[in-house]
């Protein structure tokens, strides 16, 4: 029994949600890979390379700040098991 508490108690620790540089960072590389798939649909449908960049431009962005206050939030939320 104390043994299984000590266990559980480091593992409860060990679950802590992720800190703001790790958001940033898995915001930026995941953007990263969105903006080049908006970029190439948007080329896909327009047949427009400065078309693509620019739509591709705006939306890294939006999407960046989003994406950021998404993460946060869900990082707070708690789950019952």
């Amino acid at each position: 029994m104390f043994l299984d508490s000590v266990v559980k108690g480091r593992i409860e620790k060990e679950e802590q949600r992720d800190s703001n540089l790790k958001s940033i960072l898995k915001t930026i590389s995941w953007r990263i890979v969105g903006t080049v798939d908006t970029i190439m649909i948007s080329y896909f449908i327009t047949g427009e390379a400065g078309l693509a960049l620019s739509i591709g431009s705006v939306e890294v962005f939006s999407k960046i700040v989003l994406y950021y206050f998404h993460e946060r939030v869900w990082s707070s939320v708690k789950l019952k098991k």
